[in-house]
């Protein structure tokens, strides 16, 4: 297997940070991870790219994880079962299960990345979280170079959380993940007001149609990484005692909010941050997307640092102007 030194990393990361890797290789079979591990016990691991911004050169050795395939374990009348392979692409992913007819994902079109890497984030959009529909999955253990198996309940899903973010982080690389989808009675989410405008004219959407909506309401407010640099939403929503929420909703009267438990509501990052009047600026080469607040953007040369410098400045005026803090959902290295 070829190692590369001194390798760029900007076609590898979506904000098209050019970043470069001390040395840099690309494994696409099970055996060919190991072989690799056993070599290397200071790495740093690459899936799709698309949760992270990288502000330096990585000393380390950089592993891209492109195992693939999907297998169909289990069909019953009402459910299946699939296990795809952690280099799978999310959004191919998502498609080929609706092209057979598998509901239970497709509120989560579009989402940028890799299968191997959703579960970490548990990816969410749309009243759906990737939680809902996981089954089980495999990871390696770095450590023994033992393939161990985690259910649902010990990932320890949190809301854009699991175990492999804190927990176990860096001891384990999630090979494939198993799901539990829907073959017919699809249980379908169109809750949330812009995929009900979208539907405006179909009285009974397919999961097909649901997964149009959802592909052509990011791709309005979304700028696509391929032509702007960006990892979609770079905030999680915060979640706030009611007790603040009613303390600024008198100063902020058209403050949204969605209820969490009976003391705490969360807030949309993007109207806080749209508030502070950030949205549709520019910091030099990087800056706030003018269709989204919550997206952080790269307008082609911009370092990891510039963007990372723009999110302090944005949780620094949050705090002042809200008494919030917001807490950064990608990865920053």
């Amino acid at each position: 297997m070829p190692y590369f030194s001194n390798f760029s990393l900007k076609d590898y990361n979506t904000f098209g940070i050019d970043v470069k890797a001390q040395k840099f290789i690309s494994v696409a079979t099970l055996s060919q991870l190991k072989e690799v591990l056993k070599e290397n016990k200071n790495i740093f691991l690459l899936g799709g790219g698309s949760n992270m911004l990288l502000t330096k050169d990585i000393y380390k050795t950089v592993v891209h994880v492109n195992l693939h395939g999907v297998i169909v374990n289990n069909e019953t009348d009402t459910h299946v079962e699939v296990t795809a392979m952690a280099g799978e692409n999310w959004h191919e992913f998502v498609l080929w299960c609706i092209d057979q007819n598998y509901g239970g994902i497709e509120n989560l079109s579009l989402i940028p990345g890799n299968v191997g890497t959703c579960p970490i984030q548990n990816i969410g959009a749309y009243g759906f979280e990737v939680k809902d529909t996981i089954i089980s999955l495999e990871a390696l253990n770095i450590e023994t170079l033992e393939i161990e198996k985690f259910t649902n309940e010990e990932c320890e899903f949190g809301y854009r959380n699991s175990i492999f973010k804190n927990k176990v982080k860096g001891k384990y690389i999630i090979t494939n993940v198993t799901f539990k989808l829907t073959t017919k009675d699809h249980q379908t989410n169109t809750s949330y007001g812009a995929i009900q405008e979208e539907l405006k004219d179909i009285s009974n959407p397919t999961i097909k149609d649901i997964s149009n909506a959802i592909i052509a309401i990011r791709n309005s407010k979304l700028p696509n990484p391929k032509e702007i640099g960006n990892s979609g939403s770079f905030f999680k929503n915060p979640v706030i005692t009611i007790e603040l929420f009613d303390r600024l909703k008198t100063k902020y009267s058209t403050i949204p909010s969605y209820p969490v438990s009976d003391t705490t509501v969360k807030v949309p990052a993007g109207w806080l941050i749209e508030k502070a009047g950030f949205k549709g600026k520019s910091f030099g080469n990087a800056g706030v997307h003018n269709k989204q607040a919550l997206v952080l953007v790269n307008y082609g040369n911009a370092t990891g640092k510039e963007v990372h410098d723009i999110a302090k400045k944005i949780q620094r005026k949050i705090k002042a102007d809200f008494d919030i803090s917001l807490e950064i959902e990608v990865n920053v290295y």
